[in-house]
């Protein structure tokens, strides 16, 4: 790559040479400590072609040394990492979130359109707090991207890569191999086969594809036929989540009856006036829920069941008394063993205890007289 001022092919005025790179949380990595590398018009851009400043750094222990791949002005129009190209807020691809918020950026791909437009965006920017092009612009949020988005980092994606000679059985580093000793996956697998431009455009990328096939398939939440049921079930609360913030969220849905909070199995119950408000509350919340940051799992409450007038309880077989036994059904209040079985209410005042018989006790049971 030619570098010389007198080149026409880069103009030495629109290099970019920044202080910081804009990476999403995987690939900065968990270390609060990191160190990087700077290198000013170290490598071209591989979408503009331009010269910009590479940052290199490791994000963790035993993992892979990572790199900006394309400079800040490309990734602002996408609003993705500079690194995995990954949209910046949602963790998705490209073409899934432009799918989603019906976005079509025709980005010029030839040369001297490319540095012109280039050029009338870095003019047009004024901070870094809203992404550029068509993406800033699409307010309307998506149930397709708050169903798929990935709100928690995913550091597995920083692991080293197979071992070539490992699996060839020709790796002598043993332990100190700084690459993976796993079987990699099937050559025939579309998601081998990746590169940075198709991920950038939005165009034949398999992961987007993978996981627009997956949103197809999303399971749904199908209301319960006791329309008594008025009450959600809401799972991953976490420890500093509290009963206003849930509140905050549903009361938008209809009037709230009552919310009760159980801390210890980090979960809530959320019970509607109306079941309207409760079908409504289900559907605009499954599986896109997310507050404080945590993505918080929504089902229906389970109902408290129909009461049934069987002695023996719940829809069961009836009991076969002992011969020669009194009959205790209806010796309690008049409620019998049903009143114990489905929950109703105790009397008043309690019966005294009777007389506990037994089998051995009945004078007839080995042929003898009972009068004798």
């Amino acid at each position: 790559m030619s570098m010389s001022k007198t080149t026409n092919t880069y103009n030495r005025q629109n290099w970019e040479d920044s202080d910081f790179p804009l990476l999403c949380e995987t690939c900065l990595g968990d270390n609060p400590y990191v160190r990087m590398t700077k290198d000013r018009f170290g490598q071209e851009c591989k979408i503009c072609n331009r010269p910009f400043t590479i940052f290199r750094w490791c994000p963790g222990a035993k993992m892979r040394f990572k790199k900006t791949e394309v400079c800040q002005t490309c990734a602002k129009l996408k609003n993705v990492c500079q690194t995995c190209l990954l949209d910046l807020e949602y963790g998705l691809p490209t073409q899934v979130r432009d799918n989603a918020l019906k976005v079509r950026d025709a980005l010029p791909r030839s040369d001297v359109n490319k540095e012109y437009y280039l050029q009338n965006v870095e003019s047009s920017s004024t901070d870094n707090t809203v992404a550029l092009g068509e993406v800033g612009k699409a307010t309307a949020p998506s149930d397709l991207l708050m169903k798929l988005a990935r709100t928690t980092p995913y550091y597995k994606r920083n692991r080293p890569h197979v071992c070539s000679f490992w699996v060839k059985g020709e790796c002598s580093r043993g332990e100190e191999c700084p690459y993976r000793h796993e079987k990699p996956t099937d050559p025939d697998d579309p998601l081998s086969d990746q590169n940075i431009r198709d991920r950038y455009y939005g165009s034949n990328d398999p992961v987007a594809d993978k996981l627009l096939r997956r949103a197809t398939a999303l399971p749904t939440l199908t209301p319960p036929e006791d329309k008594s049921i008025t009450t959600l079930y809401i799972g991953n609360t976490g420890e500093f989540m509290t009963e206003q913030d849930l509140r905050d969220h549903f009361y938008q849905f209809g009037e709230i009856r009552s919310i009760s909070m159980v801390a210890k199995q980090q979960c809530a119950f959320v019970q509607f006036t109306k079941r309207e408000s409760a079908e409504l509350a289900s559907e605009k919340s499954f599986n896109k829920l997310i507050l404080l940051g945590r993505r918080l799992t929504v089902r229906w409450g389970r109902g408290g069941g129909k009461k049934d007038s069987d002695p023996t309880g719940a829809g069961g077989s009836k009991l076969v008394g002992v011969p020669g036994l009194p009959d205790f059904t209806g010796a309690v209040g008049g409620s019998g063993l049903g009143g114990f079985f489905t929950g109703n209410l105790a009397p008043d005042v309690m019966a005294p205890p009777g007389v506990v018989y037994y089998p051995s006790m009945d004078p007839t049971r080995m042929g003898g007289g009972g009068g004798e």
